[in-house]
């Protein structure tokens, strides 16, 4: 793997390449030839924790808007609609997640990869840009992960 930077999550070390950029919805978006392949990043695994189940909502080949619903994910901590990052058209999805979304949990930045969609990459972070969103959201995502949002 390429450079990383490093974000604490209290006592766990959230790891982030620097080869890739990354979304406000926590996926990394690793440029290829055509667009951009997204995953999940540590931060967002991290508060999950052991997905399980993966659904799309939308073919291949399809036009997606940015926040877009266009899956489900169930964790042992969380079900949740999954959103577009950028809008373009989502060219594939990663198959074998869908019989066994584990490498989620232990490949998130290779095997772990969800979709590809063709897109400008309008409106991805740097990591720098990313870290600093992360620093802004933390506290509340503290409070959520102890259970004491209502």
């Amino acid at each position: 793997m390429s450079d990383v930077k490093t974000f604490m999550m209290g006592k766990y070390e959230a790891h982030f390449p620097t080869d890739r950029n990354y979304s406000k919805n926590h996926m990394w978006a690793l440029p290829i030839e055509k667009g951009f392949r997204f995953g999940f990043s540590a931060y967002a695994v991290r508060l999950l924790q052991d997905v399980y189940f993966l659904e799309w909502h939308v073919d291949e080949q399809s036009p997606v808007q940015q926040r877009q619903e266009i899956g489900d994910i169930e964790s042992s901590k969380a079900e949740s609609g999954l959103y577009s990052p950028i809008s373009g058209t989502l060219t594939i999805f990663n198959e074998a997640l869908l019989s066994d979304p584990s490498a989620i949990n232990v490949d998130k930045y290779d095997k772990g990869w969800l979709f590809e969609i063709e897109g400008s990459g309008e409106p991805l972070l740097s990591i720098d840009e990313y870290l600093q969103h992360l620093e802004s959201s933390w506290e509340v995502a503290q409070r959520t992960i102890k259970g004491q949002v209502y």
